[in-house]
């Protein structure tokens, strides 16, 4: 393994971050805030560290598909241990695996939350804290890769092991250019909401965060009651479009850039998406109308939460948990399926869903009829045999992490409703659990430090596809083997 090219990535990424701190001390320099210092000093240590491992010297610089897995897990832990750093230090998160759970979560973009009183945090804090999800939401090195001096080929295996969904493929011919198109698209389409947040009387400030929470579909607000505070049909309605926007697959806008719209109106993916929204919020307005007395109300919060679960944003407008059961078994179904591959959502992916779908249809077609021969096809192109197998591999991992979760946090002796929602809204990245204490009303605050810990774990390997953790956990494993192998030599 080519550890100083490890290292020397793991540098870029830390004076990435340094650079990208700047934005909330600015922040909280215009609202002359003390706590700026805390920014400063991470900045300052950020640089420092980051300076020094980029400066590495190693002759060989390749990059393949195993130090590109390790490369993209150690980045996402690294910068949430930095990025943690102002809310420990300035003490408005005091306990420092809170501090580092609330950062993965806001890098993750899962939108789970540590804290009780979200408003008593300073504005350069709550800034940060949502500029991580629009950091986390197109993916930490997606926007480095842009600048990183690796050959195409090495910057693909970076890519490959971070951008979420089964298939990655190039916009263009280069990784660089890919890149630099996808953050363009990514940042038009903030810039959109933000304008038409401040169209419908949203602070400024207020509709800039919000909109770096939509665009990486994490759902941190800056109020305690979330977008339920903002009491207006009109933004409500504006965030709902916005979030289903940001969980359609990136790869479609440039499509849509390119005036290809047979291409776009050939996705498999894009109607199977759209149709589980239209039924999914049509089934549960009908069945929450007892609830709010009126269709259109029903609509407004079914509409907004269905948008708000399948793209894994996770922002309330309403405590689903007091719903009928049907329509919190439809937003369980939701939490496990997510958004379209390409996009900022987590879940397991609509595309992957469709592949194991049309696989287990497959199959029984092969038991009824042994001589067929039958081929699975999305948007009718056939499914590569490699790409069929790394989406079960992915179902069989996600199942062995979500019980083994289930398993350690139950140790907690917590309720069941939590045991089994807190792990699958953290690996599904989607932020709200069920039940009373991390329901949309609730949160994560009285868990213990362990289950923190594991929940943390669950949101890295939801966001990074599992796999990149899973190989990293095999890699130190294998490190733990050879140096007790060197030790008993000795």
């Amino acid at each position: 393994m080519n550890r100083r090219m490890i290292l020397r990535t793991l540098g870029n990424i830390l004076l990435f971050e340094g650079i990208i701190m700047v934005l909330p001390l600015l922040v909280s320099l215009i609202y002359k805030e003390h706590k700026a210092v805390y920014f400063l000093i991470t900045i300052a240590v950020a640089l420092a560290v980051g300076g020094f491992l980029s400066n590495l010297k190693t002759e060989d610089k390749r990059i393949y598909a195993k130090e590109g897995f390790i490369i993209v897990a150690l980045s996402w832990i690294v910068v949430s241990l930095i990025g943690s750093l102002p809310f420990y230090m300035s003490g408005e998160i005091p306990n420092y695996i809170d501090a580092f759970f609330e950062t993965v979560s806001g890098f993750t973009t899962t939108g789970s939350s540590i804290l009780n009183d979200i408003e008593s945090l300073s504005k350069g804090m709550l800034f940060w804290r949502c500029f991580t999800h629009w950091i986390g939401g197109m993916g930490v090195l997606v926007f480095v890769l842009a600048f990183l001096p690796q050959s195409e080929g090495q910057n693909m295996f970076l890519m490959k092991a971070e951008v979420p969904g089964p298939v990655v493929g190039k916009l263009v011919s280069k990784v660089k250019m890919t890149a630099r198109i996808l953050y363009a698209i990514y940042a038009v389409l903030t810039l959109l909401e933000i304008i038409f947040l401040l169209i419908g009387k949203m602070p400024l400030y207020d509709s800039i965060v919000h909109a770096f929470s939509t665009a990486g579909t994490g759902g941190y607000s800056i109020k305690n009651t979330s977008i339920a505070y903002y009491d207006s049909y009109y933004i409500h309605i504006v965030i709902s479009i916005f979030m289903l926007l940001f969980g359609v697959n990136f790869n479609l806008y440039y499509l849509l850039l390119l005036k290809d719209f047979k291409q776009i109106l050939k996705s498999e993916e894009l109607k199977c998406y759209l149709l589980i929204v239209v039924s999914f919020t049509a089934i549960i307005t009908v069945n929450t109308l007892g609830i709010y007395g009126n269709v259109a109300e029903s609509f407004r919060y079914s509409f907004f939460q269905v948008a708000s679960i399948i793209t894994t944003t996770g922002f309330g407008t309403t405590d689903f948990n007091l719903w009928p059961s049907l329509s919190k078994v439809l937003i369980l179904l939701l939490m496990v399926i997510g958004a379209c591959a390409g996009s900022t959502g987590g879940g397991m992916k609509i595309s992957r869903v469709m592949m194991l779908v049309k696989s287990a249809k497959s199959s029984i077609k092969k038991m009824i009829s042994p001589r067929s021969v039958t081929t699975i096809k999305i948007e009718g192109k056939p499914v590569d045999k490699q790409v069929l197998d790394f989406s079960y591999s992915y179902f069989v991992v996600y199942a062995i992490i979500l019980l083994g979760s289930m398993l350690l946090i139950s140790f907690e002796n917590l309720d069941m409703v939590t045991i089994i929602t807190a792990p699958l809204t953290c690996l599904g990245n989607v932020g709200p659990g069920l039940g009373e204490i991390i329901g949309p009303v609730g949160n994560f605050s009285s868990l213990s430090n362990f289950s923190k810990l594991i929940l943390s774990f669950d949101m890295l390997a939801g966001r990074l596809e599992l796999f990149p953790m899973i190989m990293l956990c095999y890699s130190f494993k294998e490190w733990l083997s050879a140096s007790k192998s060197k030790i008993f030599k000795k």
